[in-house]
């Protein structure tokens, strides 16, 4: 399939500027993939969906303030750096995004902080955009990473942030309830829709959660340039896959339970890990899977995920598992019905 097929019209009015006010009471909309038919529903119907011996599989991994705005030594031009990764915790050392690039040089230091309490030196030019960082401090790594978090913002998606500011709700808006594993950039946002009483309830009716850990980067918001989809390279992301997470979806694929996928990047977990049987496996490493159609899904049978933005990898992969035609169709009923877009808006359920 070609990049152009996944242009559609959506208006900016319909991109959420902010979640629902209880997480669980986003609108659903539900999918089934054998009938083609099309349910309105709230989350918190979910619950319908689901009973004993069914297995989700969640991403617990932790967004970290990975947005600092510091000025340039001699010019105090300002400066913003997007941590992507920790390269060496001893070292302090970063792989960054800087804004703007073209002024940031090796050597350069970076000041932070209103009375300068954190500085960076530029020490190499990895990529185009990308720079690595060292920064110089001196205290114990906790310290360190207290200051980072106490100058850091949420790095939501630039999309909205063309919208609206970074408000300090978003240090909870945009992190899962489960998040426990800190590393990401950009949060698994299918995830944001469960309450700790949802997940209780699907518990209670028999019903497992498995956790994977895929420290999502800021690749899933680069845009793809290529017409030619299999041209595209997706950036690596860490992933890890337990014996615990395994076999609790393998029980449920044995039985012949449902294994419902919480987002894209979960998804793009899973299917990082697979035998030749069709089971999930254990892995510790990294992954670069780009996922869209056609696409042989080996790991779930449904999958929650978010409405997407026009061309945009987790819509290439959410329409490889609907079916392209059925999920475009979806689509335009869910502009008509104002279904709520993007990172904070409204949930998809597809049987």
């Amino acid at each position: 399939m070609k990049l152009s097929q996944f242009r559609y019209q959506l208006p900016n009015d319909l991109i959420a500027k902010q979640p629902v006010d209880n997480r669980d009471k986003s609108r659903l909309m539900v999918l089934n993939r054998k009938t083609k038919t099309i349910e309105h529903r709230m989350f918190t119907d979910i619950l319908e969906y689901f009973g004993d011996g069914d297995a989700f599989i969640i991403n617990d991994t932790k967004v970290f303030p990975a947005l600092l705005t510091g000025e340039k030594e001699k010019t105090g031009a300002k400066i913003t750096v997007f941590l992507l990764r920790e390269l060496n915790a001893e070292a302090r050392l970063w792989d960054v995004l800087v804004d703007p690039a073209r002024k940031i040089r090796i050597g350069n230091k970076l000041y932070f902080g209103d009375d300068d309490s954190l500085v960076a030196e530029v020490i190499d030019n990895t990529t185009s955009r990308g720079r690595t960082l060292r920064f110089l401090f001196d205290g114990p790594y906790d310290e360190f990473k207290k200051t980072i978090e106490s100058l850091g913002k949420t790095p939501l998606p630039e999309e909205l942030q063309a919208i609206r500011e970074i408000l300090p709700e978003d240090k909870d808006w945009y992190q899962t309830i489960y998040a426990s594993k800190e590393g990401a950039v950009a949060a698994p946002t299918a995830g944001l829709h469960f309450s700790r009483e949802l997940m209780k309830r699907l518990e209670l009716k028999g019903a497992s959660f498995a956790s994977v850990t895929l420290h999502a980067g800021v690749g899933n918001f680069r845009a793809i340039d290529v017409e030619d989809l299999t041209k595209h390279k997706m950036d690596s992301e860490e992933l890890i896959i337990d014996e615990e997470a395994v076999r609790i979806v393998n029980k449920a694929k044995e039985n012949r339970k449902q294994v419902c996928v919480v987002g894209t990047t979960t998804m793009k977990a899973v299917e990082s890990s697979v035998t030749i049987s069709g089971m999930l496996k254990p892995y510790k490493g990294w992954s670069n899977k780009f996922i869209f159609p056609p696409y042989e899904f080996s790991i779930p049978t449904c999958m929650v995920t978010n409405f997407h933005l026009p061309q945009s990898p987790m819509l290439m992969m959410t329409a490889a598992f609907a079916d392209f035609d059925f999920l475009m169709k979806a689509y335009k009923e869910a502009i008509n019905e104002k279904y709520r877009f993007f990172t904070y808006g409204d949930a998809m359920l597809i049987l």
